[in-house]
């Protein structure tokens, strides 16, 4: 039998902070990796029961999310919302799920060998502690505005955006499947050379048991490698910066002479900001077309008033894809990856 897994998500969180379009298959697979076994599942959302109750139809398509979470296997664990009045009289609520997911690790543990905490917050850190104390591994998996200090804690700490699929990329006609030439994918860059302009981009290819195979030229390694000239890389003297495990870009695989270059790359997240959601279209001026919602997406609720305790329903992903070629000049050919990086 496997190792028995707990995937604990803080789905307002993950939302809030570049995660909105999560996939929830992905999610499991990449936690379940090597075998494991899913004994406990939980999503835990936010639940406006008055609007529930009201038949408001921009409520439902929160309700369809959390009913395809069920239908996907996981346990959705309702946080009621609570509604005040401010000083000056406006509505808000509150729906903190954090003290429900801490207690639920607790009391599970005793019943898992490994726990992927979905989540940002810097107020687990103590229950990753506890948890580790009974015996357990903890994963942390987040987007943006991650606490240093959970990172710092965790097990193992991976960037939901560099996990092949679980945020697709911007969609385009004839996609591509991640890891394939002219597909889009998301790494960081962990060899540059500012004075020959140029270096490597990592990337994770699939999931795997060998996560912290960082090595690509390891037999087991998930990763890959792609050249990198510094006149695709984004402007601003981002190259004085590199390499730096903070920056995750998004970029195009093309065929190239000594094997595949990185080209049109954008930066996702790093330390200067996030500058572009990596689901969203690149006219970042014209106003996104909403439509239906994306299988497993979480749904925006445009009709919730102001909530100053927990984010709002986000906006369903975008279906998977890439973006569409751009027309770039082809750098010099590629020297052969330094064997010390």
């Amino acid at each position: 039998m496997g190792r028995k897994i707990g995937i604990y998500v803080d789905v307002e969180n993950v939302t809030m902070n570049g995660g909105r379009g999560l996939q929830y298959d992905v999610l499991r697979q990449l936690a379940c990796r090597g075998g494991g076994d899913p004994v406990r599942m939980n999503a835990y959302v936010r639940f406006d029961e008055q609007r529930a109750r009201s038949g408001d139809p921009t409520y439902t398509k929160v309700l369809e999310f959390h009913s395809r979470l069920r239908d996907s296997g996981f346990k959705v664990v309702e946080k009621p919302v609570r509604w005040y009045h401010d000083a000056s009289g406006e509505r808000y609520g509150k729906a903190n799920a954090d003290l429900d997911m801490a207690v639920d690790m607790l009391l599970q543990s005793e019943r898992l060998d490994r726990v992927v905490l979905v989540s940002g917050d810097g107020d687990f850190v103590k229950v990753v502690e506890a948890l580790q104390n009974r015996g357990l591994r903890i994963e942390v998996l987040a987007f943006q505005n991650v606490s240093q200090a959970l990172q710092n804690q965790a097990d193992l700490f991976l960037s939901g955006y560099l996990v092949p699929n679980l945020l697709p990329p911007a969609p385009v006609p004839d996609p591509k499947r991640w890891g394939e030439e002219g597909s889009r994918v998301r790494g960081t860059c962990h060899w540059f050379d500012p004075d020959k302009g140029y270096g490597f981009m990592r990337y994770l290819a699939e999931i795997s048991d060998h996560l912290w195979t960082l090595d690509s030229r390891h037999p087991d390694s998930p990763y890959r490698t792609a050249f990198v000239h510094a006149s695709s890389l984004p402007s601003g003297g981002i190259e004085a910066r590199l390499p730096n495990r903070e920056f995750v870009f998004e970029f195009t695989l093309r065929a190239g002479e000594k094997g595949l270059a990185a080209h049109d790359l954008v930066l996702v997240a790093g330390l200067g900001g996030f500058p572009r959601d990596p689901g969203a279209p690149r006219d970042l001026g014209a106003a996104r077309e909403l439509g239906t919602p994306r299988e497993l997406g979480a749904p925006r609720d445009p009709g919730a008033p102001r909530d100053l305790g927990a984010p709002r329903d986000l906006g369903a992903p975008r279906e998977l894809g890439v973006p569409r070629d751009l027309p770039i000049k082809e750098p010099a050919p590629a020297p052969k990856e330094p064997t010390t990086p």
